[in-house]
């Protein structure tokens, strides 16, 4: 089972992508708003934009390293390929320009909540540091809180516990 977000109000509508080939049209119509829209199974207006060298370089999931939601109000797994930089990461919202937004219903989690930051060393070596947004809750590296303006070095397998919503930190492979 897939979903889809209605592109005007945000409402989820699931359908079975087994029973569609790649390429096909989709036509929705949302029950909350009656917004009609429709998808292609299968491909990306993005990919399709990049050029060869910059769909390389930018899809690559592992290059930075990533980050996998496992627990959730949904119960939807979420990963995310991080970017060289800082990554903010927060709690989806409409409108809201963040790197990272975690689909979650879980309120003691904020908007904008934490920051990873990925640092390339001049040996050519990756660092990754953890540091709270500043968020209300505050952000959890193995259990224990980060002070204020506390930067953490994070590794392999590292989890971050934002709120009531748990991430685990993995290493380019």
């Amino acid at each position: 089972m897939k979903r889809v977000r209605c592109p005007r109000c945000d409402h989820y509508i699931k359908f079975d992508d087994t029973l569609y080939k790649e390429g096909q049209s989709l036509m929705f119509k949302c029950d909350s708003c009656s917004k009609q829209f429709s998808i292609r199974i299968g491909s990306s207006k993005l990919k399709q934009t990049l050029n060869k060298s910059e769909e390389s370089e930018e899809l690559k999931e592992d290059k930075f390293g990533s980050i996998m939601v496992i627990e959730n109000a949904f119960g939807y797994k979420q990963t995310w390929a991080l970017k060289k930089g800082d990554n903010l990461i927060g709690r989806y919202n409409k409108g809201d320009n963040i790197t990272i937004p975690i689909e979650t219903s879980d309120l003691s989690m904020d908007r904008r909540h934490c920051i990873i930051t990925v640092q390339k060393e001049p040996n050519g070596k990756l660092t990754w540091l953890l540091r709270d947004f500043p968020s209300f809750k505050g952000t959890f590296l193995h259990n224990r809180l980060l002070a204020d303006k506390e930067k953490a070095i994070i590794t392999d397998g590292a989890v971050i516990t934002l709120g009531a919503t748990t991430i685990i930190f993995s290493t380019p492979s």
